[in-house]
C-alpha cells in the first residue's frame, strides 16, 4: 500500500514539473528573462536604409533576450505600407516599435501602437507635434542643411545659379535640409528651381534634366535625400558636360555618393550615420519597452564629405 501511495504521488507532481519545463522553454537567454520581442521598420530597400538594417541584425544577433521583427515599405511615399506593417507588429504583440516614418500619415497607426502600450521610437524622421513617441534618432536635419549651405556660400563663383531636387514636400526631416541650406546660403546663389522627387532616383534624373534644359548655365545642384543625386549625374552626363562643370552636392553620403565624389563626378555630401541611427534606435526602443529613462532626441551626427575626406568614408 505504501508503494502505491508514493507511485500516485510521483505521477502528481509529474504535470507541474512539465509547466516548470515548458515555462522555462519560453524565456531567453538574457539571465532567465522572458525574450523582448520588438519592430523595426525602414521606409524602403536602397543603400541608406539596408545599412540601418544592418547594424540592427547586428544588434539581434548579439541579444539572445530580444527578437528583432523587421518590416519594411517600397518608397519613399509608401505611407500605406508602412502603415499595415506597423498594425501586423501590434498585431504580433511587440513591446517596441522603431520605426522610418514616411510621412505624419503614419501617425494613427502609431497611435494605435501606444494605445496598446507599445513604445514608439521615430528613427531618422521625426513627427513634429506628434506627443505619443518616446524618442527620436536622427540626424539633426536642420543642422546638416546648414552644413551644406554653409559650404557652397564659400564655393559658389559670383553669380551662381543654384537647382534644388527637394525629397518628398511635406516630410519635415526633408523639409529642414531645404530649409537650412537657404538659412546659411543667403544670396550667395539665385535658386532656379525646386521640384520634390520623392527621393526617388529616376524622378531626380528626369527634374535634374528640366533644370538643365531651362538653365544651360546653371551652376549647382542640391539633393535633399541621396537617390535623386545619383538621377542627377546621369542628366549632367547625358547633358554633355564634364565631371567638375557643375557643382553638386548631396544629402546621405550614400555609396554611391561616395564612389560618384571618389572619381570627381560628384563634389560633395552631407553624411549621415545610418548604422549609428540603426543601433541607437533599437538601443532606445529596447529601453523604452524596459521602462528606462530615454533621452527625447538623440543627434546621430553630420558632416561633409568631399574629396579632401572621402577616404575616411565607408
Amino acid at each position: 500500500m505504501r508503494r502505491r501511495t508514493r507511485l500516485i504521488a510521483i505521477l502528481a507532481a509529474l504535470p507541474l514539473a512539465l509547466a516548470a519545463c515548458n515555462s522555462n522553454s519560453n524565456q531567453g537567454n538574457g539571465g532567465g528573462t522572458q525574450v523582448l520581442k520588438v519592430g523595426f521598420i525602414t521606409k524602403f530597400p536602397v543603400d541608406f536604409y539596408d545599412i540601418m538594417v544592418d547594424a540592427v541584425k547586428k544588434y539581434d544577433t548579439e541579444h539572445a533576450d530580444v527578437e528583432v521583427i523587421f518590416g519594411q515599405g517600397k518608397s519613399g511615399t509608401d505611407d500605406e505600407g508602412v502603415i499595415n506593417t506597423i498594425e501586423n507588429m501590434i498585431a504580433q504583440n511587440v513591446k517596441a516599435i522603431a520605426v522610418t516614418p514616411t510621412s505624419p500619415a503614419v501617425q494613427g497607426a502609431l497611435d494605435k501602437a501606444v494605445k496598446a502600450g507599445i513604445k514608439v521610437v521615430l528613427v531618422d524622421n521625426d513627427i513634429p507635434g506628434w506627443s505619443g513617441k518616446s524618442s527620436v534618432v536622427a540626424t539633426d536635419n536642420l543642422a546638416g542643411g546648414k552644413l551644406a549651405g554653409t559650404w557652397l556660400a564659400s564655393h559658389l563663383p559670383s553669380g551662381a545659379t543654384i537647382g534644388i531636387l527637394q525629397g518628398r514636400v511635406g516630410n519635415p526631416s526633408l523639409d529642414d535640409r531645404v530649409k537650412g541650406l537657404k538659412e546659411t546660403l543667403g544670396d550667395k546663389a539665385r535658386v532656379v528651381g525646386e521640384p520634390a522627387t520623392d527621393c526617388d532616383q529616376t524622378k531626380g534624373l528626369n527634374a535634374a534634366q528640366d533644370l538643365l534644359t531651362a538653365n544651360p548655365g546653371l551652376t549647382a545642384i542640391y539633393g535633399a535625400c541621396g537617390p535623386p543625386i545619383i538621377g542627377a549625374l546621369q542628366a549632367i552626363k547625358s547633358a554633355g558636360k564634364k565631371p567638375g562643370d557643375l557643382i553638386v552636392i548631396g544629402f546621405d553620403a550614400s555609396p554611391d555618393e561616395l564612389n560618384a565624389i571618389k572619381s570627381g563626378e560628384q563634389t560633395g555630401s552631407v553624411a549621415q550615420f545610418p548604422a549609428k541611427m540603426g543601433s541607437l534606435g533599437i538601443e532606445t526602443a529596447v529601453a523604452a519597452a524596459r521602462g528606462q529613462t530615454v533621452q527625447p532626441n538623440v543627434d546621430t551626427g553630420t558632416e561633409m564629405v568631399t574629396k579632401d575626406n572621402v577616404a575616411q568614408f565607408g
